[in-house]
């Protein structure tokens, strides 16, 4: 009998990016229509100690305002549009906190959560409380490219899943996780810097290997054939309708 395929995880890079608000409830809901498997998002600290949705620093590039996420309390962040930049049937996008991506996203979605800084090792402490408070523990990865904050990240919450965020032409991904000495569930490469063998060696390792970010059909393919365990995109449609096309996969 011939195995089932592998099923390879839809990842909506920050949402649905290309087509919607990044990192908005609008961006996550569109997202979840199109069949994603999982959403990858960042998240900051506000100064009243929030965890807040968003990529940059600032709230310059995806909002009508301007200024560090970190200097602004929840009630000035909730002031800045964060939809109509990307197109007018978005006007009025907010910000969303962690806590209302959870409440609104269904158990079972998983979300990988990546830390952008780590604000003097208290973001940490205000996910894992977050995280234990909401009950998501079970559907959670945390990633980032600062391994030394997953590290203190897993000496709060030894449960907590994390991944391993890498733009570098590594000789063994499978030893990059190794080398930190913790039990790394995740790998989230650039795309460009892993390939076939690599992904096989680090799936045999018992790893999971999410590459970033690919929206390009060719470059979806290539990743299919060489058996990652997901893809983030910014595309979620275009990826569950080239899963759906081959063989059911995901």
């Amino acid at each position: 009998m011939t195995p089932k395929p592998k099923q390879i995880l839809v990842i909506a890079h920050r949402g649905a990016k290309g087509e919607a608000p990044e990192n908005t409830l609008g961006a996550f809901r569109l997202g979840l229509a199109q069949g994603c498997d999982a959403i990858e998002l960042d998240v900051h600290l506000s100064k009243d100690g929030e965890v807040v949705v968003c990529h940059d620093f600032t709230l310059d590039r995806t909002t009508d305002k301007t200024g560090f996420i970190h200097d602004m309390t929840v009630a000035e962040l909730k002031r800045a549009d964060a939809g109509r930049w990307f197109h007018e049937s978005y006007e009025g996008e907010r910000i969303p906190l962690m806590e209302e991506v959870f409440d609104f996203v269904p158990p079972g979605i998983m979300i990988n959560i990546e830390m952008k800084h780590s604000y003097g090792r208290k973001l940490e402490q205000a996910l894992v409380e977050l995280i234990r408070r909401k009950d998501r523990l079970r559907d959670v990865v945390v990633s980032s490219f600062d391994h030394k904050s997953l590290l203190y990240l897993k000496l709060l919450e030894p449960e907590i899943r994390i991944g391993l965020l890498y733009d570098a032409n590594v000789v063994s991904h499978s030893g990059l996780a190794a080398l930190t000495g913790l039990p790394v569930y995740s790998l989230h490469p650039s795309y460009r810097r892993i390939d076939k063998e690599d992904v096989r060696d680090c799936v045999r390792q018992g790893l999971q290997v999410y590459p970033y970010t690919i929206n390009d059909e060719g470059q979806m393919r290539q990743a299919i054939d060489a058996g990652v365990s997901g893809i983030i995109t910014d595309f979620p449609g275009r990826l569950r309708q080239l899963l759906s096309g081959a063989g059911g996969q995901g």
